[in-house]
């Protein structure tokens, strides 16, 4: 536990000193964007922190169909959770991005759609744990769904490639945006890697419990 401890108040000193960093650089020559483009800093670490937790519960998930562990599926639902709770910050901040930028919080734009699409999906995923009592059918059918449900997230990546998109396309980023945002990226894949931990070790506690 004391390593999960370290873990997590090394990635809140990278988050607040990324925060620090970026409230520090010079506004947006876009007179459109000024000051908002900061919201940046955590838009995108939200949706790759996301697609990082959203691995993870598909290796999980495909681990537990070939070792039937029950330990695997556990990862696999933690890092679902946290997954969940981080794409539905990335679709909210980028909506707040596309009001400043576009003029309206909604444009059905295919990456919106895309990651859109996605939030459902594990919406769905999480709803079918709720719905099954068992505990092996729970464990199969939800590996079975989230490895299906990965389609969404390369699809959200690549959307804006694939259709025409008003998605920014970053080819190339300064050192000085690009030092904070990597930091930030990193402290939320942390971040991610200790909610699972703890909420891992909870769902172990409360095995042992009901076991007793």
């Amino acid at each position: 536990m004391r390593k999960i401890a370290a873990i997590a108040v090394v990635a809140v000193l990278m988050f607040i000193f990324a925060v620090y960093t970026a409230m520090n650089l010079p506004p947006s020559p876009s007179p459109i964007l000024k000051d908002n483009y900061r919201i940046l800093f955590f838009h995108l670490p939200s949706a790759i922190g996301s697609f990082f937790a959203f691995t993870v519960t598909m290796a999980a998930s495909i681990l537990y169909l070939i070792k039937r562990d029950y330990r695997y599926d556990l990862i696999a639902k933690n890092f679902a959770v946290a997954g969940f709770y981080l794409i539905t910050a990335a679709l909210i901040s980028g909506s707040i991005w596309a009001n400043v930028a576009w003029g309206a919080f909604w444009n059905w734009d295919p990456r919106e759609t895309a990651v859109l699409i996605t939030w459902f999906v594990y919406a769905a995923y999480h709803a079918l744990r709720q719905s099954i009592d068992a505990p092996d059918d729970r464990a199969r059918i939800s590996a079975i769904y989230s490895i299906f449900a990965y389609v969404t997230i390369p699809f959200s990546y690549f959307s804006s490639q694939i259709f025409f998109s008003l998605h920014p396309k970053v080819e190339s980023i300064s050192l000085e945006i690009g030092m904070p945002l990597g930091i930030a990226i990193t402290s939320f894949i942390l971040l991610v890697v200790v909610y699972a931990a703890i909420n891992y070790r909870l769902d172990r506690f409360e095995e042992v419990i009901l076991n007793e």
